[in-house]
């Protein structure tokens, strides 16, 4: 596994963690689609709830939210698309959010943001 690669899965064991303390729970995670992945998903009050997270270690490029270009979006709601066709589901009982992991080496902190309905 990559230097970033580990980042990564770092950032969604913190966005997990972040995810069922407020009330979710992990159904889903790292789930590959054709050329698709869906980090996590999660449900909470009857709803589906699609969780692409990014992480930053260094603030070299901006915060962890200017990593979801428009491709990056894209790409984010095909996997949707397809875990609901795949599944079956309602499409009205889902959601997609983001969540931006930003992480002080340093001070040994991550600051974590939750946005919800980004597609």
């Amino acid at each position: 596994m990559t230097h970033n690669q580990n980042i990564g899965k770092f950032g969604e064991t913190l966005a997990k963690k972040f995810l069922i303390k407020r009330g979710h729970k992990i159904i889903d995670a790292n789930v590959k689609l054709s050329y698709q992945e869906l980090d996590l998903v999660a449900e909470k009050d009857g709803r589906i709830i699609f969780v692409e997270v990014k992480t930053r270690l260094s603030q070299f490029y901006g915060p962890a939210e200017n990593a979801m270009a428009l491709t990056k979006l894209e790409r984010f709601r095909r996997g949707v698309e397809m875990y609901i066709f795949k599944n079956n589901l309602d499409i009205d009982e889902i959601r997609a959010d983001l969540i931006t992991v930003d992480i002080d080496h340093l001070k040994q902190t991550a600051k974590i943001k939750h946005y919800q309905d980004v597609i």
